[in-house]
């Protein structure tokens, strides 16, 4: 049974810190990332990590401040989250292609990605 579960979300200040979890089971994928949905706004790509290689992808209002990453047994993704801003607040979703690479160009878009958590919410206050 394939089985995306986010964790670690929450309320935190404007210039602090967050680090999400992803608990992966039931498949197995080179290509996982986080998306994110903040209310009245489209699903966005955050960051995506394909693990064959290290390459990391990052949106651009991201970049410098998150870091994607996996744990070595491939089973956990982190997103930590550094000089959070209001901006930020959204619900957090952490998704996986089944493929065995990563698109550089299109490694932010949602119909890419089979398998998607449930999410969990960050909310940044100012």
């Amino acid at each position: 049974q394939v089985q995306l579960v986010e964790s670690g979300g929450g309320s935190v200040q404007a210039g602090g810190s967050l680090r999400l979890s992803c608990a992966a089971s039931g498949f197995s994928s080179s290509c996982m990332g986080w998306f994110r949905q903040a209310p009245g706004k489209e699903r966005e790509g955050v960051a995506v990590l394909y693990t064959g290689g290290g390459i990391q992808y990052y949106a651009d209002s991201v970049k410098g401040r998150f870091t994607i990453s996996r744990d070595n047994a491939k089973t956990t993704l982190y997103l930590q989250m550094n000089s959070l801003k209001p901006e930020d607040t959204a619900m957090y979703y952490c998704a996986a292609d089944r493929r065995t690479y990563c698109s550089g160009t299109y490694w932010h878009a949602q119909g890419r990605y089979n398998y998607w958590g449930q999410g969990t919410q960050v909310t940044v206050s100012s």
